[in-house]
């Protein structure tokens, strides 16, 4: 598990911003604690992207800190997975062989051992049948199964997820949100979710926070105490989702 505290965290993509119109984000002083699942939620263009890929260390905050287990993000690490909505498989290679990646630049264990651990992660996930394809010949759903456990295997304490499932189409959607809640139970991963659509937010995580326009800050909090009271169609489900419609 992992913890990631924004400590006055503010950013611009200028060298020196003179207003506060010339930040993407300002400011934000917050915490995710270990084993939660948190979203991100607000409007195409409002910074979301920018926040995750400083939690990732692939941007540094203009001023303040993020801090991942007590330490200062300085730099991106194999602690913290990043997954975006662009498939990052390389097209050259098996999905077996891009499963396996990863696991062979690890020291700790044999090819032979790795081999092993891709075979029983494929089989969990039901690509099993699909090892000896290329990305190419598989589905939207494949390809980001493929996508998420390359980088699962190798960091499953923290996810750090852009729109991952935006590109697929509904019913695989679906299923994916379905597949990653299973995982996440079982590895009790900490998760952040960037996205747009309110349902994802409240059908993935515990925890909602309202991404307001640029220069982006929290703007609301939503807290899901009981997840089972927010199924999809129930009463708190649809007075959640009319809470945050009435914010954005």
């Amino acid at each position: 598990m992992a913890q990631i505290e924004f400590d006055n965290v503010a950013h611009s993509y200028l060298r020196h911003p003179r207003s506060e119109a010339d930040y993407a984000i300002k400011t934000i002083h917050n915490t995710w604690d270990d084993g939660g699942a948190y979203a991100l939620l607000g409007p195409s263009g409002c910074g979301k992207t920018t926040l995750l890929r400083l939690i990732a260390g692939l941007d540094q905050p203009t001023s303040g800190e993020v801090i991942a287990d007590g330490e200062v993000v300085k730099k991106p690490s194999g602690d913290r997975a990043v997954i975006f909505q662009q498939y990052s498989l390389f097209p050259w290679l098996t999905v077996l062989e891009n499963v396996m990646f990863g696991l062979n630049l690890k020291k700790d264990r044999t090819k032979e051992e790795n081999l092993k651990a891709a075979e029983r992660y494929l089989e969990s996930v039901g690509l099993i049948d699909f090892k000896d394809s290329y990305p190419h010949e598989l589905s939207g759903g494949m390809k980001q199964r493929a996508n998420f456990l390359r980088t699962f295997i190798n960091s499953n304490d923290l996810m750090l997820l852009d729109e991952p499932f935006g590109a697929l189409d509904s019913i695989t959607k679906t299923n994916m949100q379905k597949w990653l809640l299973n995982v996440r139970e079982k590895f009790n991963s900490t998760i952040i979710l960037i996205t747009h659509d309110i349902e994802e937010a409240i059908t993935l995580s515990d925890r909602i926070y309202l991404i307001s326009q640029k220069p982006s800050s929290i703007q609301a909090e939503f807290i899901l105490e009981d997840k089972h009271n927010y199924e999809f169609g129930s009463s708190d489900y649809i007075k959640l989702k009319k809470d945050i419609i009435s914010l954005l």
